[in-house]
């Protein structure tokens, strides 16, 4: 019970990671020692485990798929994520200026750390950076605040951002975030919105069982390029998260950042300047001993 209960702990804390953006699920696992565990238990629901299941084997596939452990770690995920919705979703209404500094300190540390672990430099890594920086500014600017609440994007959601779950480095609500859909399903976890959780949560049990093969594949084979432009999306996707937006006058529905003073002109709201710093720099400061903290651990 303890080794479980350790476990659940140990998953609460990668919830608690992957719902603020800019923090990863996956650097919390590798942290607490459980990531190779994670993604080899992953990886092992396959065919063979689903033949088992269809055969009702079910003690033979459950331990294939080590049902215990992942079980007790995703059981803490959704413990963290069903207890914070409810704190984001107020945050994002009530307070968006520091908790988008906040973000926003989070994501620059994290794209920074996240570049230390590419050990040689090369032209193609280096044009696998720019590539990452460029589609995700892109990304951040053509797409609107708010995308469409239809389920097969909610679906698409949950596949695409369980992905990142997996990578140290980069966080399920930093895709969330890109694909316009973070305060969304915050608000749909606060609210119980069933519907919208089980058409994500399906969507992320086979995105995760769908790409974890490939993304372990694409780490091994092509490391660097990979972190490369994971880093890129990272750095790009500041655009995003930047915290004083203007709507666009030419394209309805789509907010473009602007200076404080500016935000303050066409909103008539406080910039709130002084707070940006302190959240931006309490950002910075929670990636810096979250990586030292891992290092220690390592070593």
């Amino acid at each position: 019970m303890l080794k479980y209960l350790s476990l659940i702990i140990k998953g609460i804390a990668m919830g608690a990671a992957d719902v603020v953006p800019g923090v990863s699920g996956g650097t919390i696992a590798f942290m607490t020692g459980i990531y190779e565990k994670l993604i080899s238990s992953i990886k092992s629901i396959d065919h063979i485990a689903f033949g088992l299941l269809l055969k009702g084997n079910i003690k033979l596939f459950w331990e294939k798929i080590n049902g215990s452990f992942l079980i007790s770690v995703f059981g803490g995920v959704m413990i963290s994520i069903l207890s914070l919705a409810r704190l984001m979703e107020y945050l994002l209404v009530n307070h968006p200026i520091p908790l988008w500094s906040f973000f926003f300190g989070l994501i620059i540390a994290s794209s920074f750390f996240i570049l230390k672990h590419i050990e040689k430099w090369n032209l193609a890594t280096f044009i696998s950076l720019i590539a990452g920086i460029a589609i995700a500014v892109w990304i951040s600017i053509v797409s609107p605040a708010q995308t469409t609440e239809a389920l097969w994007f909610v679906f698409l959601s949950g596949m695409v951002a369980i992905c990142a779950m997996i990578l140290p480095g980069i966080s399920g609500s930093f895709i969330l975030l890109l694909m316009g859909k973070y305060a969304f399903m915050m608000t749909a976890i606060k609210d119980f919105d069933f519907v919208v959780i089980l058409v994500f949560v399906a969507g992320a049990a086979i995105g995760i069982i769908s790409f974890s093969h490939f993304l372990s594949w694409l780490l091994k084979r092509f490391y660097s390029f990979t972190i490369a432009i994971l880093s890129g999306f990272m750095a790009g996707s500041l655009v995003k998260v930047w915290p004083w937006k203007t709507q666009s006058l030419r394209f309805e529905g789509l907010d473009y950042p602007t200076s404080p003073s500016n935000y303050e002109v066409f909103s008539g709201n406080d910039p709130q300047i002084v707070w940006a710093v302190i959240f931006l720099s309490s950002g910075v400061l929670l990636v810096l001993t979250i990586e030292f903290i891992a290092k220690k651990m390592r070593n």
